[in-house]
């Protein structure tokens, strides 16, 4: 019989924009006992964790907590339960993860409208505002922070806008929340969904999410209870769409995270203890000073690319403050570059989809991974790897560059 040895994963300098190196923090507060999922100690945890989720997403909302599974899993669970078939439902596309949000609402059934915008730029609110008045959507589902193409797209106008034209606005805030600004309610969002692999630092497998009270009532106007749970006596079946996934149907989750604690699947338990400890330390490094952090090592990581002599992808006033975009030198193979970071020196950066493939990397700042010693040594190593691949670089800039932007803080 094979013999399987124990598990000893390398250590690695994890410069992606997901998932990223988990705080050890985390790590250590995933290790500790096991509860049943009803006992009130963890019934406690897990409102802590909601309070905690409501200050990080700038909310005062009543429904803040996290749906079991990646974060793909939290967009599917509010899209499908916000989305009836025939709803209209209006995507601007500005990289990948808009095409994710188009396929998730067909498979909803929705009539789906989309905008297009060239990979490496936002859109104008305006152009967004004027199609919303153009077309009268029930939901607008957009993309903050677009981790492929590294753009970051202005939200408030828009959210006013479809507060003011009383559609629904939802917004993928999954790479930005705990590293950028995400004003909730200020922007008029109302509902956000977020992950924890990226500037949260916890392992992947939740997907924080919150929504307002104008969500929540399309969300109850859908709600059916399982039989199997049902109390006759005050769950009625109600008529209307019900919501299709049972997994994902938020409407039962609100009663599984509420006073009812209606029983509906069995808790992560131990990535429940991780986005608590996750959030803890977010917020007891205080929001504005773990934007400012993530600003700062940003600043050092471009300073010492550009000294390098290497250029930026995509239009910088909407650059993404938390993933940086660089132009594969010409005559560069890219992937021999990222294989060589990865087996010489355990740094790994990110490649991209779609028509960017092969054309840039994508170099992540983010979370526990957004630190000093992170950001010299993968320059550092780069441009070793660069001068193998005969590069033409302005060899020994890039760490003084970034150093410079140090000591200067």
């Amino acid at each position: 019989m094979k013999k399987y040895q124990d598990l000893a994963p390398s250590q690695r300098t994890i410069m992606t924009p997901g998932p990223v190196e988990a705080d050890p923090r985390v790590l250590r507060a995933m290790a500790t006992p096991i509860l049943g999922q009803f006992d009130p100690e963890f019934t406690g945890l897990m409102n802590e964790t909601m309070e905690m989720l409501r200050e990080v997403f700038q909310t005062a909302n009543a429904q803040a907590f996290p749906v079991d599974g990646t974060s793909r899993s939290g967009i599917e669970a509010v899209m499908v339960s916000l989305i009836a078939p025939g709803d209209k439902v209006l995507v601007p596309i500005f990289g990948r993860f808009g095409h994710l949000l188009v396929e998730i609402a067909e498979r909803c059934g929705a009539e789906v409208i989309t905008m297009d915008r060239e990979w490496g730029t936002v859109f104008d609110p305006e152009e967004v505002i004027a199609k919303i008045r153009q077309v009268r959507p029930h939901v607008v589902a957009i993309v903050h922070g677009e981790t492929s193409t590294g753009r970051m797209q202005p939200l408030r106008d828009i959210g006013k806008a479809c507060r003011e034209h009383d559609a629904l606005f939802v917004v993928d805030v999954v790479a930005t929340i705990g590293g950028v600004d995400v004003k909730t309610d200020e922007w008029y969002i109302d509902a956000a969904i977020g992950g924890t692999q990226k500037n949260l630092s916890v392992p992947s497998g939740m997907a924080p999410i919150t929504f307002n009270a104008r969500a929540e009532q399309k969300i109850n106007s859908r709600k059916r209870i399982e039989r199997g749970i049902r109390n006759p006596a005050m769950d009625a079946e109600r008529p209307g769409r019900t919501i299709q996934s049972n997994y994902f149907d938020l409407s039962q989750l609100i009663d599984y995270w509420g006073p009812r604690r209606l029983n509906h699947h069995t808790e992560a338990t131990s990535m429940l203890y991780a986005l608590r400890e996750g959030l803890r330390i977010v917020l007891e490094e205080g929001l504005e000073e773990r934007f400012a952090r993530h600003r700062l090592h940003e600043r050092a990581l471009v300073a010492g690319l550009r000294a390098m002599g290497l250029t930026l992808f995509g239009d910088p006033a909407c650059k993404l403050p938390v993933v940086t975009c660089v132009n594969i030198p010409e005559g560069i193979d890219g992937e021999s570059v990222r294989d060589m970071l990865l087996r010489q020196f355990s740094v790994e950066i990110a490649s991209s989809f779609g028509p960017l493939a092969g054309k840039i990397w994508r170099i992540g700042t983010m979370g526990y991974s957004c630190r000093k010693n992170n950001v010299l040594h993968t320059l550092g190593a780069l441009e070793a790897a660069l001068i193998r691949h005969n590069a033409k670089i302005d060899a020994g800039k890039a760490v003084q560059a970034a150093l410079d932007v140090y000591m200067e803080a």
